[in-house]
């Protein structure tokens, strides 16, 4: 159900979508910022979270970054067993995306594996399914960019145009440590609307609050953390049009035009992904609209600015699954039982 919002909400969801004070009283924080009590803010928090509006406010971590082994992955499925497939694949701890789409392709997830297992063993458990008539699996070749935030204020609407700019990263080679694996499984927990939320978890780990912020920061300019900041539901934002582009883009023109892309602020994602005989699309991009006459608007627009003629755009019918996945956590999936 779409939730009714006053401004100070929506620029409130904005502003922690973006990015949340790093200080021991946060809230604090926000309520200077908006010229409200702090109390007020915790209130409006806590309102949005029990509306759905809020879907979980914490450390956003990079898969990839952590060793887990990740793919995007299309199937066609018997329209008569949708539902059942579907079901038995949200069982598995590594999916955290599944939607039906409108395609012969009809049914699309995202799984993460832990390091050291294989992505696509687990696919082929799903692939023998009942109803299950082809996958395909559509793993990440080239990252441009990836970052949802759902831009509230519809009287301050940006342009149509790749005016974004790459955030500068440090490149390090990172393995997760036992020490990082503890840091992981704390900060991935949602965090509390008190006082000082930071506290406990700085107090499980053993340091300080400052020495946690110092942490976070660490892992975001490393890129193991992408940021730390809250997730909203689409649909009960009114962000009801989700599609994904897909674009056929001549070989040589892919680098040139995943960085323009990603450098749209209403992308937010786009992948190099490898394409097949019966799927030709080898660029993918998601928006985020009001409404599916807009999502089709904002796609010419751009589709006029990188000039690639052959693209689709397939939106959302049904979500299965969204969550998030819960990284080095004890978890494991057995066909066999999910099917009982």
């Amino acid at each position: 159900m779409l939730t009714v919002l006053d401004a100070v909400d929506k620029d409130l969801l904005n502003e922690i979508q973006w990015s949340f004070p790093l200080v021991p009283m946060p809230y604090h924080e926000l309520a200077k910022k908006f010229n409200i009590s702090p109390e007020k803010i915790k209130e409006k928090l806590i309102t949005l979270k029990s509306a759905g509006v809020i879907r979980q406010l914490s450390a956003i971590f990079d898969t990839r970054k952590l060793g887990y082994k990740s793919s995007l992955v299309a199937m066609k499925v018997d329209s008569d067993k949708l539902v059942d497939v579907a079901n038995i694949i949200n069982n598995h701890p590594g999916v955290s995306h599944n939607y039906e789409r409108k395609h012969d392709f009809n049914l699309w997830f995202t799984i993460a594996t832990p390091p050291g297992t294989n992505v696509k063993t687990e696919v082929d458990k799903f692939s023998i399914l009942p109803g299950v008539q082809a996958t395909r699996m559509l793993p990440t070749i080239q990252m441009f960019k990836i970052g949802v935030k759902l831009d509230m204020n519809e009287n301050k609407k940006q342009d149509i145009k790749p005016s974004e700019k790459k955030k500068k990263i440090v490149h390090v080679d990172f393995v997760a440590t036992d020490e990082d694996k503890k840091y992981v499984r704390e900060l991935q927990k949602d965090l509390d609307i008190i006082d000082r939320p930071f506290q406990k978890s700085a107090q499980i780990l053993g340091i300080t609050e400052e020495e946690l912020f110092e942490k976070i920061r660490y892992y975001e300019n490393i890129a193991v953390i992408r940021r730390f900041a809250a997730i909203l539901r689409h649909r009960d934002v009114g962000f009801v049009a989700n599609g994904m582009i897909v674009w056929k883009v001549p070989e040589e023109r892919i680098d040139e035009v995943g960085a323009k892309l990603g450098a749209f602020p209403q992308v937010s994602h786009c992948y190099q992904r490898p394409s097949y005989p019966d799927w030709p699309y080898n660029v993918f991009s998601m928006i985020h609209c009001k409404s599916h006459d807009e999502a089709g608007d904002v796609a010419k627009i751009i589709q006029e600015q990188i000039v690639v003629n052959d693209y689709t755009i397939l939106f959302s019918e049904r979500e299965f699954k969204k969550t998030r996945v819960q990284y080095f956590v004890e978890d494991k999936f057995s066909i066999e039982s999910s099917i009982m």
